[in-house]
Protein backbone atom coordinates (compact mmCIF):
# COMPACT_ATOMS: atom_id res chain seq x y z
CA UNK A 1 0.00 0.00 0.00
CA UNK A 2 1.45 2.93 -1.05
CA UNK A 3 1.10 6.80 0.79
CA UNK A 4 -1.72 7.89 -1.06
CA UNK A 5 -3.64 4.91 -0.83
CA UNK A 6 -2.51 4.90 2.96
CA UNK A 7 -3.98 8.43 3.38
CA UNK A 8 -6.89 7.08 1.68
CA UNK A 9 -7.56 4.09 3.78
CA UNK A 10 -7.57 6.11 6.42
CA UNK A 11 -9.18 8.89 6.08
CA UNK A 12 -12.16 6.45 5.19
CA UNK A 13 -11.47 4.84 8.17
CA UNK A 14 -11.77 7.66 10.62
CA UNK A 15 -13.98 10.36 9.15
CA UNK A 16 -17.92 10.71 10.02
CA UNK A 17 -19.29 11.46 6.87
CA UNK A 18 -21.10 8.53 4.85
CA UNK A 19 -18.33 8.43 1.62
CA UNK A 20 -18.04 5.85 -1.06
CA UNK A 21 -16.29 5.19 -4.38
CA UNK A 22 -18.42 3.22 -7.39
CA UNK A 23 -17.23 2.43 -10.29
CA UNK A 24 -19.40 3.48 -13.40
CA UNK A 25 -21.24 0.27 -13.09
CA UNK A 26 -22.60 1.19 -9.57
CA UNK A 27 -20.67 -1.24 -7.66
CA UNK A 28 -19.16 -0.43 -4.50
CA UNK A 29 -14.80 0.10 -4.55
CA UNK A 30 -14.61 1.79 -1.11
CA UNK A 31 -16.73 3.24 1.56
CA UNK A 32 -16.45 5.28 4.85
CA UNK A 33 -16.78 3.50 8.29
CA UNK A 34 -19.50 5.48 8.85
CA UNK A 35 -21.27 4.51 5.78
CA UNK A 36 -20.84 0.75 6.52
CA UNK A 37 -21.63 1.04 9.99
CA UNK A 38 -24.97 2.77 8.84
CA UNK A 39 -25.65 0.64 5.43
CA UNK A 40 -23.84 -3.07 7.26
CA UNK A 41 -22.33 -5.59 4.68
CA UNK A 42 -24.59 -4.57 1.63
CA UNK A 43 -21.96 -1.74 1.27
CA UNK A 44 -19.21 -4.00 0.94
CA UNK A 45 -16.50 -3.79 -1.56
CA UNK A 46 -17.92 -5.18 -4.84
CA UNK A 47 -21.49 -5.06 -3.72
CA UNK A 48 -23.90 -2.85 -6.10
CA UNK A 49 -25.16 0.25 -4.71
CA UNK A 50 -28.14 0.21 -6.65
CA UNK A 51 -29.29 -3.37 -4.73
CA UNK A 52 -29.71 -1.73 -1.64
CA UNK A 53 -32.23 1.01 -3.49
CA UNK A 54 -36.05 0.85 -2.55
CA UNK A 55 -37.69 -0.74 -5.40
CA UNK A 56 -39.88 2.40 -5.80
CA UNK A 57 -37.12 4.77 -5.96
CA UNK A 58 -34.84 2.61 -8.59
CA UNK A 59 -36.01 4.35 -11.34
CA UNK A 60 -35.01 7.98 -10.21
CA UNK A 61 -31.89 6.75 -9.08
CA UNK A 62 -31.52 5.03 -12.33
CA UNK A 63 -31.66 8.14 -14.17
CA UNK A 64 -29.29 10.16 -11.83
CA UNK A 65 -26.67 7.46 -12.38
CA UNK A 66 -26.35 8.06 -16.18
CA UNK A 67 -26.33 11.73 -16.13
CA UNK A 68 -23.50 11.21 -13.51
CA UNK A 69 -21.77 8.90 -16.11
CA UNK A 70 -22.59 11.68 -18.68
CA UNK A 71 -21.50 14.73 -17.40
CA UNK A 72 -18.65 15.80 -14.60
CA UNK A 73 -21.34 18.39 -12.55
CA UNK A 74 -22.68 17.39 -9.22
CA UNK A 75 -26.11 15.43 -9.05
CA UNK A 76 -27.73 14.99 -6.17
CA UNK A 77 -31.12 12.70 -5.74
CA UNK A 78 -33.11 11.51 -2.43
CA UNK A 79 -33.35 7.92 -2.33
CA UNK A 80 -34.27 5.26 0.48
CA UNK A 81 -31.61 2.58 1.28
CA UNK A 82 -31.83 -0.55 3.01
CA UNK A 83 -29.64 -0.32 6.73
CA UNK A 84 -28.04 -2.37 8.15
CA UNK A 85 -31.17 -3.77 9.98
CA UNK A 86 -32.95 -4.14 6.94
CA UNK A 87 -35.13 -0.84 7.46
CA UNK A 88 -35.02 1.35 4.89
CA UNK A 89 -33.55 5.02 5.49
CA UNK A 90 -34.09 8.00 3.36
CA UNK A 91 -31.31 9.54 2.45
CA UNK A 92 -29.76 12.43 0.23
CA UNK A 93 -26.52 11.14 -2.55
CA UNK A 94 -24.30 14.15 -3.93
CA UNK A 95 -22.02 12.47 -6.12
CA UNK A 96 -19.61 13.60 -9.04
CA UNK A 97 -17.66 12.10 -11.72
CA UNK A 98 -13.81 11.79 -11.21
CA UNK A 99 -12.13 14.05 -14.13
CA UNK A 100 -10.63 10.48 -15.78
CA UNK A 101 -14.11 9.25 -15.49
CA UNK A 102 -12.95 5.75 -14.23
CA UNK A 103 -14.96 6.09 -10.71
CA UNK A 104 -17.72 7.80 -8.75
CA UNK A 105 -17.32 9.70 -6.07
CA UNK A 106 -20.53 10.50 -3.51
CA UNK A 107 -21.82 11.26 -0.02
CA UNK A 108 -24.68 9.98 2.14
CA UNK A 109 -26.94 12.23 4.14
CA UNK A 110 -29.56 11.40 6.34
CA UNK A 111 -32.95 13.93 5.00
CA UNK A 112 -33.29 16.79 7.63
CA UNK A 113 -36.76 17.03 9.52
CA UNK A 114 -38.16 19.95 6.74
CA UNK A 115 -37.07 18.37 4.18
CA UNK A 116 -38.90 14.82 5.12
CA UNK A 117 -42.00 16.31 6.31
CA UNK A 118 -41.88 18.59 3.32
CA UNK A 119 -41.88 15.15 1.19
CA UNK A 120 -44.71 13.59 3.36
CA UNK A 121 -46.96 16.59 3.26
CA UNK A 122 -48.38 16.72 -0.75
CA UNK A 123 -47.37 20.23 -2.38
CA UNK A 124 -49.69 22.12 -3.88
CA UNK A 125 -49.83 20.98 -7.22
CA UNK A 126 -50.25 17.33 -6.11
CA UNK A 127 -53.06 18.24 -4.05
CA UNK A 128 -54.67 20.19 -6.71
CA UNK A 129 -54.24 17.03 -8.98
CA UNK A 130 -55.62 14.63 -5.77
CA UNK A 131 -58.74 17.09 -6.23
CA UNK A 132 -59.28 16.88 -9.54
CA UNK A 133 -58.90 13.23 -9.86
CA UNK A 134 -61.02 12.33 -6.73
CA UNK A 135 -63.51 14.84 -7.76
CA UNK A 136 -64.36 15.07 -11.28
CA UNK A 137 -65.00 12.35 -13.89
CA UNK A 138 -62.04 12.95 -15.48
CA UNK A 139 -58.96 10.16 -16.09
CA UNK A 140 -55.69 11.81 -15.58
CA UNK A 141 -52.63 9.45 -17.00
CA UNK A 142 -48.65 9.64 -17.78
CA UNK A 143 -46.76 8.25 -20.19
CA UNK A 144 -42.88 8.00 -20.79
CA UNK A 145 -40.95 8.37 -23.96
CA UNK A 146 -41.77 4.47 -24.53
CA UNK A 147 -45.59 4.79 -24.25
CA UNK A 148 -45.75 3.47 -20.70
CA UNK A 149 -47.82 4.46 -18.05
CA UNK A 150 -46.05 5.99 -15.40
CA UNK A 151 -49.32 7.69 -13.63
CA UNK A 152 -52.82 6.67 -13.86
CA UNK A 153 -56.14 8.19 -11.94
CA UNK A 154 -59.06 9.41 -11.49
CA UNK A 155 -62.69 9.34 -10.94
CA UNK A 156 -63.51 8.92 -14.40
CA UNK A 157 -61.91 5.68 -14.48
CA UNK A 158 -65.23 3.91 -12.59
CA UNK A 159 -67.64 4.56 -15.72
CA UNK A 160 -64.88 2.72 -17.45
CA UNK A 161 -64.49 -0.43 -15.51
CA UNK A 162 -60.74 0.22 -15.13
CA UNK A 163 -59.31 0.44 -11.77
CA UNK A 164 -57.03 3.36 -10.64
CA UNK A 165 -53.63 2.44 -11.60
CA UNK A 166 -54.60 -0.45 -13.25
CA UNK A 167 -52.85 0.76 -16.65
CA UNK A 168 -49.48 1.24 -14.86
CA UNK A 169 -46.62 -0.33 -16.60
CA UNK A 170 -48.55 -0.82 -19.56
CA UNK A 171 -47.70 0.48 -22.93
CA UNK A 172 -50.13 2.76 -24.64
CA UNK A 173 -48.85 2.75 -27.90
CA UNK A 174 -49.55 -1.21 -28.32
CA UNK A 175 -53.07 -1.04 -26.09
CA UNK A 176 -54.84 1.52 -28.57
CA UNK A 177 -55.58 2.06 -32.25
CA UNK A 178 -53.61 3.97 -34.70
CA UNK A 179 -55.74 7.12 -34.40
CA UNK A 180 -55.25 7.15 -30.81
CA UNK A 181 -51.42 6.14 -31.49
CA UNK A 182 -50.92 8.67 -33.73
CA UNK A 183 -51.98 11.49 -31.51
CA UNK A 184 -49.43 9.99 -28.80
CA UNK A 185 -46.22 9.99 -31.25
CA UNK A 186 -47.34 13.20 -32.16
CA UNK A 187 -47.13 14.24 -28.62
CA UNK A 188 -43.72 12.63 -27.92
CA UNK A 189 -42.30 14.66 -30.76
CA UNK A 190 -43.89 17.70 -29.12
CA UNK A 191 -47.28 18.43 -30.70
CA UNK A 192 -49.95 19.06 -28.26
CA UNK A 193 -53.54 17.74 -29.32
CA UNK A 194 -56.98 17.99 -28.29
CA UNK A 195 -59.50 14.52 -29.32
CA UNK A 196 -62.68 13.11 -29.05
CA UNK A 197 -62.56 9.51 -28.73
CA UNK A 198 -64.72 6.74 -27.58
CA UNK A 199 -62.48 4.09 -25.39
CA UNK A 200 -64.05 1.04 -23.29
CA UNK A 201 -67.35 1.85 -23.46
CA UNK A 202 -67.23 5.80 -22.31
CA UNK A 203 -67.07 9.02 -24.74
CA UNK A 204 -64.12 10.98 -23.62
CA UNK A 205 -62.53 14.67 -24.56
CA UNK A 206 -59.04 14.53 -23.97
CA UNK A 207 -56.00 16.75 -23.96
CA UNK A 208 -52.06 15.61 -24.41
CA UNK A 209 -49.85 17.12 -23.60
CA UNK A 210 -45.75 16.97 -24.14
CA UNK A 211 -43.80 17.77 -20.37
CA UNK A 212 -40.12 19.11 -21.12
CA UNK A 213 -37.32 18.95 -19.07
CA UNK A 214 -34.89 21.43 -18.35
CA UNK A 215 -33.46 21.44 -21.38
CA UNK A 216 -36.24 21.75 -23.64
CA UNK A 217 -36.50 17.82 -24.65
CA UNK A 218 -40.07 15.62 -23.98
CA UNK A 219 -39.62 13.59 -21.31
CA UNK A 220 -43.16 12.51 -20.70
CA UNK A 221 -46.62 13.53 -21.95
CA UNK A 222 -49.49 14.07 -19.88
CA UNK A 223 -53.26 13.51 -20.40
CA UNK A 224 -56.01 14.84 -19.22
CA UNK A 225 -59.62 13.26 -20.15
CA UNK A 226 -63.13 14.36 -19.42
CA UNK A 227 -66.01 11.89 -19.79
CA UNK A 228 -68.59 13.50 -21.93
CA UNK A 229 -70.60 10.26 -22.32
CA UNK A 230 -74.05 12.16 -20.59
CA UNK A 231 -73.66 15.06 -22.69
CA UNK A 232 -73.20 13.01 -25.70
CA UNK A 233 -76.17 10.95 -25.26
CA UNK A 234 -77.69 14.50 -24.71
CA UNK A 235 -76.66 15.46 -28.09
CA UNK A 236 -77.91 12.68 -29.84
CA UNK A 237 -81.23 12.54 -28.25
CA UNK A 238 -81.81 16.56 -29.43
CA UNK A 239 -81.13 15.69 -32.40
CA UNK A 240 -82.84 12.31 -32.81
CA UNK A 241 -85.81 14.85 -31.45
CA UNK A 242 -85.28 17.45 -34.10
CA UNK A 243 -85.57 14.34 -36.82
CA UNK A 244 -88.46 13.61 -35.53
CA UNK A 245 -89.96 17.09 -35.23
CA UNK A 246 -88.87 17.88 -39.01
CA UNK A 247 -90.96 14.46 -40.14
CA UNK A 248 -93.91 15.18 -37.96
CA UNK A 249 -93.58 18.82 -39.48
CA UNK A 250 -93.25 17.50 -43.20
CA UNK A 251 -96.84 15.32 -42.82
CA UNK A 252 -98.78 18.07 -41.09
CA UNK A 253 -97.67 20.15 -44.50
CA UNK A 254 -98.69 17.33 -46.81
CA UNK A 255 -101.59 16.72 -44.57
CA UNK A 256 -102.60 20.14 -44.60
CA UNK A 257 -101.92 20.91 -48.29
CA UNK A 258 -102.38 17.33 -49.64
CA UNK A 259 -102.35 16.79 -53.78
CA UNK A 260 -105.09 14.23 -54.63
CA UNK A 261 -106.36 13.25 -58.18
CA UNK A 262 -109.46 13.00 -58.18
CA UNK A 263 -110.45 12.45 -61.98
CA UNK A 264 -108.21 11.00 -64.72
CA UNK A 265 -105.76 13.58 -65.34
CA UNK A 266 -106.99 15.77 -62.80
CA UNK A 267 -105.50 16.72 -59.60
CA UNK A 268 -106.88 19.10 -57.05
CA UNK A 269 -105.04 20.95 -54.18
CA UNK A 270 -107.07 22.46 -51.04
CA UNK A 271 -105.44 24.61 -48.98
CA UNK A 272 -106.79 25.44 -46.00
CA UNK A 273 -106.48 28.44 -43.21
CA UNK A 274 -103.16 30.41 -43.13
CA UNK A 275 -101.35 30.76 -46.60
CA UNK A 276 -97.76 32.21 -46.30
CA UNK A 277 -95.03 32.63 -48.46
CA UNK A 278 -92.81 29.67 -47.17
CA UNK A 279 -96.35 26.97 -47.35
CA UNK A 280 -96.87 28.50 -50.89
CA UNK A 281 -93.41 27.79 -51.89
CA UNK A 282 -93.44 24.50 -50.89
CA UNK A 283 -96.72 23.83 -52.81
CA UNK A 284 -95.45 25.09 -55.89
CA UNK A 285 -92.53 22.46 -56.18
CA UNK A 286 -95.06 19.27 -55.06
CA UNK A 287 -97.36 20.48 -57.58
CA UNK A 288 -95.30 20.79 -60.30
CA UNK A 289 -93.70 17.50 -59.52
CA UNK A 290 -97.08 15.60 -59.04
CA UNK A 291 -98.19 17.04 -62.60
CA UNK A 292 -94.84 15.44 -64.32
CA UNK A 293 -95.50 12.36 -62.62
CA UNK A 294 -98.92 11.99 -63.10
CA UNK A 295 -98.75 13.50 -66.90
CA UNK A 296 -101.93 15.84 -65.79
CA UNK A 297 -104.43 18.15 -67.83
CA UNK A 298 -105.83 19.96 -65.29
CA UNK A 299 -104.25 21.56 -61.62
CA UNK A 300 -107.45 23.10 -59.91
CA UNK A 301 -106.28 25.40 -56.88
CA UNK A 302 -108.97 24.92 -54.05
CA UNK A 303 -108.94 28.16 -52.12
CA UNK A 304 -112.50 27.70 -50.31
CA UNK A 305 -110.35 26.94 -47.09
CA UNK A 306 -108.43 30.38 -47.52
CA UNK A 307 -109.65 33.46 -45.55
CA UNK A 308 -106.69 35.96 -46.12
CA UNK A 309 -103.61 36.57 -48.44
CA UNK A 310 -101.23 38.82 -48.96
CA UNK A 311 -99.65 40.53 -51.89
CA UNK A 312 -96.79 37.47 -52.13
CA UNK A 313 -98.94 34.72 -51.82
CA UNK A 314 -101.35 35.91 -54.50
CA UNK A 315 -98.36 36.53 -56.59
CA UNK A 316 -97.51 33.42 -55.75
CA UNK A 317 -100.60 31.99 -56.79
CA UNK A 318 -100.67 33.23 -60.39
CA UNK A 319 -97.12 32.61 -60.81
CA UNK A 320 -97.79 28.82 -59.66
CA UNK A 321 -100.77 29.24 -62.67
CA UNK A 322 -98.40 30.47 -64.94
CA UNK A 323 -95.65 27.59 -64.66
CA UNK A 324 -98.59 24.74 -64.91
CA UNK A 325 -99.16 26.05 -68.07
CA UNK A 326 -95.85 25.92 -68.85
CA UNK A 327 -95.89 22.18 -68.41
CA UNK A 328 -98.59 22.06 -71.05
CA UNK A 329 -101.80 21.99 -68.36
CA UNK A 330 -104.01 24.28 -67.32
CA UNK A 331 -104.17 25.73 -63.56
CA UNK A 332 -107.95 26.54 -62.11
CA UNK A 333 -108.36 28.73 -59.61
CA UNK A 334 -111.69 27.85 -57.40
CA UNK A 335 -113.41 29.03 -54.05
CA UNK A 336 -112.04 32.51 -54.02
CA UNK A 337 -113.96 34.12 -50.95
CA UNK A 338 -115.71 37.44 -51.48
CA UNK A 339 -112.50 39.25 -49.16
CA UNK A 340 -109.85 37.55 -50.90
CA UNK A 341 -110.94 38.35 -54.49
CA UNK A 342 -111.16 42.40 -52.72
CA UNK A 343 -107.70 41.83 -51.93
CA UNK A 344 -106.49 40.54 -55.39
CA UNK A 345 -107.80 43.09 -57.02
CA UNK A 346 -107.27 45.81 -55.03
CA UNK A 347 -103.24 44.70 -55.42
CA UNK A 348 -104.14 44.97 -59.09
CA UNK A 349 -103.13 42.05 -60.04
CA UNK A 350 -103.86 40.54 -63.94
CA UNK A 351 -106.34 37.75 -63.55
CA UNK A 352 -107.14 37.79 -66.81
CA UNK A 353 -105.15 34.89 -68.25
CA UNK A 354 -106.40 32.45 -65.07
CA UNK A 355 -109.14 30.03 -65.31
CA UNK A 356 -111.41 30.52 -61.95
CA UNK A 357 -114.72 28.83 -61.02
CA UNK A 358 -117.16 29.40 -58.14
CA UNK A 359 -115.72 26.27 -56.03
CA UNK A 360 -114.76 22.94 -56.84
CA UNK A 361 -117.68 21.32 -57.77
CA UNK A 362 -117.44 23.93 -60.67
CA UNK A 363 -114.10 23.06 -61.57
CA UNK A 364 -114.68 20.00 -62.05
CA UNK A 365 -117.62 19.89 -64.33
CA UNK A 366 -115.20 22.72 -66.15
CA UNK A 367 -112.16 19.92 -66.48
CA UNK A 368 -114.29 16.98 -67.34
CA UNK A 369 -116.17 19.40 -70.42
CA UNK A 370 -113.07 20.31 -71.39
CA UNK A 371 -111.97 16.53 -71.62
CA UNK A 372 -114.82 15.37 -73.16
CA UNK A 373 -114.73 14.67 -76.96
CA UNK A 374 -116.01 17.61 -79.17
CA UNK A 375 -119.15 16.87 -81.32
CA UNK A 376 -118.37 17.36 -85.43
CA UNK A 377 -119.30 20.55 -86.79
CA UNK A 378 -120.66 21.37 -90.56
CA UNK A 379 -119.88 23.79 -92.40
CA UNK A 380 -122.28 25.93 -94.31
CA UNK A 381 -122.36 23.50 -97.59
CA UNK A 382 -123.87 20.28 -95.21
CA UNK A 383 -120.55 18.81 -95.14
CA UNK A 384 -119.38 17.28 -92.05
CA UNK A 385 -115.79 18.20 -91.10
CA UNK A 386 -113.70 15.58 -91.04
Amino acid sequence: MDATSGLLHTFLASCPEMLFIAGVDGDVLQSSRALRQALGAGIEHGNSLTALVHEEDRADFAAAWTRLKEQIEPVQVDVRLMDAQGAYRRLTCNASRAPEGGTIHGSLRQVDADRESSRAEPSLKERLLDGLADNLQVAIWAIDTQGTVIYHDGKGLDAAGLARGELLGKNLLELYPEKDRIILRGALAGAMAHDHNTAHGVHWESWVVPVLNRRGEVDSVLGFSLDITTVRRAQDELRARITQIEKQQEVIRNLSTPIIEVWNGVLTLPMIGVVDSVRTAEVMDALLARIMEKQAHFAILDLTGVEVVDTKVASHLIELVAAIRLLGAEGIVAGIKPNVAQTMVALGLDLSTIATQRDLRAALSYCIRRMAPQPPQENRAGVTAS
